[in-house]
């Protein structure tokens, strides 16, 4: 049976009355993309610090590429490549300096391993001696995320690393990933943007230090059992309130410039629905059923476990 690139099993970590992870286990396979989806405060960060050997577990075991993330901390730090939440470089190196110095970390060179990391470097290269400070969100993403290529990693860890970028650096980003794990790495990445969860292989829905599931992202909104209608209207507060009132109602959560209702089934139809609440007053009312995504799953699952 193959071993997976990274195994977690029973990892606590607390911080004095908090426990940021509580008693995780978790598989990732070899030359898997996985993420882990949660909001600020999950757990994300702590575990992922805990793989990436800056945090010592309070309990529990892990295992990256085979080593323990303890007694095998300085072994493992040369095959792991690792991309911390808050942009972490040289601001007064320049590009290259930074690029340079990460090489030279790891014992090798831009040169030995550019065509590795060209797909990502290459955007990069007309500003190679612009100061690193003085990047764009975007360009800084690139430039973090060839630094922890530049040595050939065999896992790389990404922790939220498209917080704060714009939509189009995102999706650069994630395609720059996709290059990367067809070269073989196993990458985990982290992001509290649930739409970002189609991406992956797999994804890991965490929340307060525990996992409310672990599924391909297809198979996690396709487990939402309920009907769920998607409900627009001018007064937001007092939709919802209306839609709390319904009797068939089981949530009610703002998404966007909708209001996403899961309803006990079988479910009213959209015109009952858009009846119920004309007769409540409210005017401009549009009711459709849709299809769940996984934000719903994530809000259904956090409810239920509460």
């Amino acid at each position: 049976m193959t071993v997976p690139a990274i195994e977690v099993r029973n990892v606590r970590k607390t911080f004095g009355a908090m426990e940021a992870v509580a008693g995780l286990s978790l598989d990732v396979e070899k030359e898997e993309l996985f993420g882990v989806i949660g909001p600020d405060g999950a757990g994300k960060t702590t575990l992922f610090r805990m793989l990436v050997t800056l945090l010592v577990p309070d309990g529990g075991t892990a295992r990256v590429d085979g080593l323990d993330v303890v007694d095998d901390y300085r072994m493992l730090r040369t095959r792991l490549g690792y991309m911390p939440g808050q942009f972490s470089l040289y601001q007064d190196l320049s590009v290259e300096e930074n690029l340079a110095f990460f090489a030279r970390v790891f014992g090798t060179t831009i040169d030995a391993n550019y065509e590795w990391i060209r797909p990502v470097y290459e955007p990069l290269e007309p500003f190679r001696k612009r100061r690193a400070g003085a990047l764009s969100g975007g360009m800084k993403q690139k430039l973090a995320l060839s630094c922890a290529l530049i040595h050939r990693p065999k896992v790389l860890v990404l922790d939220e690393p498209t917080t704060g970028v714009d939509a189009v650096s995102r999706s650069e980003f994630w395609q720059n990933l996709s290059a990367v794990q067809s070269t073989g790495v196993t990458i985990l990445v982290s992001t509290a943007y649930m739409d970002e969860a189609v991406q992956c292989d797999r994804v890991a829905l965490m929340q307060n230090g525990s996992l409310l599931g672990v599924d391909r992202p297809q198979a996690i909104a396709a487990s939402f059992e309920r009907p769920l209608y998607g409900v627009r209207g001018r007064s937001r507060n007092e939709l919802m309130a209306a839609l709390r009132a319904h009797p068939k109602t089981h949530s009610v959560h703002p998404f966007g410039d909708a209001v996403h209702v899961a309803v006990s089934a079988p479910g009213p139809s959209p015109a009952s629905m858009t009846g119920y609440l004309e007769a409540r007053g409210l005017q401009g009312v549009t009711v459709e059923q849709i299809e769940p995504t996984i934000e719903d799953v994530f809000m259904e699952r956090m409810q239920t476990t509460g």
